[in-house]
């Protein structure tokens, strides 16, 4: 009889210990601003040693980390489009959005700044003058938060981009500046992006300032009622902890790359 429940309770204990393993595990899909500009870096490794509790990071763009949540395959989103992540709220994917932290968007381009950009007197002329030009536009063109922010803005100038001057490439913002340096082109970023990359390419921002381009960041843990199964008291965790006033909020703040500070937090 030994012998034969000795398997069963081993597999027993294996399957008790995976799920203790997984009730410590929480999967945060988030975009790539937050990834690229090491800020999960510097934070998530101080909330794992005083939580126990590790985190797995799926950074993309808005769009699909909202379809992740919607799907119900991570168990906390923190993004950057207000209006999708108020969706994503009322449509019963998410029980609450909490305020984390803001940056803002900048217009980046080349040096020459062919298109007079600087001389714009808002983002939307900005864009005109783009468009004028005729000169180059690398678009993420990927349903992140920073290219709902650039459709918007095209929109408020009274543009239909198109043509061969505007490219859309599906891509995340590093890659994007990237592709924007190689090309001598204009995009838009956020600047926690833009600090992180600015030593790595030949670009400058050419506009800034406008209070449209205001960039807030909410976090959101999917609903446990839709789908039981996800890791709501690891959410709830982290939620807590990255909006607390003595935790998280104040290293949000703390956090700088080459003396600038890219995030603020917005807890009070």
């Amino acid at each position: 009889m030994i012998r034969l429940l000795t398997p069963a309770l081993v597999i027993l204990f294996f399957c008790t210990s995976m799920m203790a393993a997984d009730s410590k595990l929480i999967r945060l899909a988030t975009t790539t601003s937050t990834e690229n500009s090491g800020l999960l870096s510097n934070l998530l490794p101080v909330f794992t040693k005083e939580s126990g509790y590790k985190v797995h990071v799926i950074a993309v763009g808005t769009g699909k980390a909202l379809r992740l949540g919607k799907d119900g395959d991570v168990d906390v989103v923190l993004v950057h489009a207000l209006q999708a992540e108020k969706d994503f709220v009322d449509s019963g994917f998410g029980v609450k959005r909490y305020p984390v932290m803001y940056n803002d968007f900048v217009v980046i381009g080349p040096a020459s700044d062919p298109a007079k950009v600087k001389y714009a007197k808002s983002v939307k002329q900005a864009f005109q003058f783009i468009k004028k030009s005729q000169s180059l536009f690398i678009s993420r063109g990927d349903n992140s938060g920073t290219h709902k922010k650039e459709l918007n803005i095209w929109k408020q100038s009274g543009i239909q981009p198109d043509g061969s001057w505007y490219r859309e490439v599906g891509q995340g913002m590093g890659k994007v500046l990237q592709m924007a340096n190689e090309l001598d082109a204009y995009t838009l970023t956020d600047r926690g992006t833009w600090l992180a990359y600015e030593s790595k390419v030949q670009l400058n921002i050419t506009h800034e300032g406008d209070s449209s381009l205001f960039n807030p960041y909410g976090i959101i843990a999917v609903n446990p009622e839709r789908y039981p199964d996800i890791n709501f008291a690891g959410s709830s965790a982290l939620i807590d902890w990255i909006t607390s006033k003595s935790k998280g909020q104040p290293l949000i703040a703390e956090y700088k790359m080459l003396g600038k500070q890219l995030f603020t937090p917005m807890v009070d």
